[in-house]
């Protein structure tokens, strides 16, 4: 079968591989789209932790189940997507159901190869069934439930101020779920277009470009003097999770959902004083994926939105890097293979 492989930093491959063979507990699921992520350009680039190459990226699928052994409840021929993130089920974080931060995990196209090939091999608990949604709003309930784990664990009220900085495809669906919630959304980022389709496409409140140099004023003013309640980080980037610690605030929650290397650093005195709550939000659960279909299936979410480019699979190796370009204006590519 035809794979694409990220030998290294900058460089993919196509390789004729053995196609995955029928095993119990798994079925073999025919790879029909396959998002790219930041996971996938990041890795592409060599900024992504916890990654070791040749590794073959791609971790937000759809398809078709070709082959089901021991697979309860799914049938061959059913569209399904599939929970990536593969799990022990024996570990401290897997008996309190949170499989999502397994100590062992096993991310698919991160920890091992993903699914940018024809076919794959999945585990039975991860099956994800369809439920009549398109091959394409399939595979972006995966980082579109991303989001939806932060927003959940931010335990989100209604009318609350949060901030969300960063306005890729994490942070925008984050800003999605803010408002499914009943929070009022503030998006921050240094990209003007990307500030635009939140404020022209989704409709968000309040845009403001994290470069200009009153954006504690303009936050100070939308909040009428309380500054946001909940802040997000969905930039992976260390020096502006390290800013966010500035816009928080008394009593404020900040949740890291974007990942970076280095170590974060804020001030003791100032972080004490407001009593904040610092957390991680890492990767999403079953309910979370169950979740994001309920909204897409009431049409309250339309996660195609988001898909600003779209190519063949044969085509991803020369137009992957073009993806990095901000002047491609991508927000969410997509990978079909027939």
């Amino acid at each position: 079968m035809k794979t694409l492989v990220c030998t290294k930093p900058g460089e993919f491959n196509y390789i004729n591989a053995a196609q995955p063979t029928p095993a119990p507990g798994h079925a073999i699921v025919k790879i029909r789209r396959i998002g790219i992520c930041g996971t996938d350009l990041h890795a592409f680039e060599g900024t992504q932790p916890y990654f070791e190459y040749p590794r073959i990226l791609g971790h937000e699928l759809a398809g078709e189940i070709v082959s089901a052994e021991d697979c309860p409840d799914f049938a061959i021929g059913e569209i399904v997507t599939f929970i990536p993130y593969f799990s022990c089920g024996e570990c401290i974080a897997c008996r309190k159901g949170k499989q999502n931060a397994c100590v062992r995990i096993k991310v698919c196209g991160v920890h091992e190869h993903g699914g940018m090939v024809e076919y794959y091999s999945v585990p039975a608990y991860a099956l994800v069934h369809g439920e009549g949604l398109s091959l394409d709003a399939l595979a972006l309930v995966e980082p579109l439930a991303i989001g939806a784990h932060a927003v959940r664990r931010a335990a989100v009220a209604k009318d609350e101020f949060v901030l969300v900085v960063g306005a890729g495809p994490i942070g925008l669906g984050a800003m999605e779920f803010v408002r499914a919630a009943g929070g009022h959304v503030i998006a921050l980022d240094t990209n003007n277009d990307r500030l635009r389709f939140c404020k022209e496409t989704l409709k968000v409140e309040h845009v403001i470009n994290a470069i200009d140099d009153d954006v504690m004023e303009k936050l100070n003013a939308i909040t009428n003097g309380d500054m946001p309640t909940v802040v997000m980080d969905a930039t992976g980037n260390l020096k502006a999770i390290n800013n966010a610690f500035r816009y928080m605030s008394h009593g404020a929650r900040y949740i890291l959902i974007g990942l970076q290397k280095g170590d974060i650093s804020f001030s003791h005195p100032e972080f004490h004083k407001r009593e904040a709550t610092l957390m991680s939000s890492r990767n999403a659960t079953r309910a979370d994926f169950e979740y994001v279909i309920s909204l897409i299936k009431r049409k309250e979410i339309d996660p195609t939105i988001f898909i600003t480019h779209r190519v063949n699979f044969d085509q991803v190796k020369d137009e992957f890097q073009n993806w990095l370009n901000p002047g491609y204006r991508v927000i969410k590519a997509m990978v079909e293979i027939a």
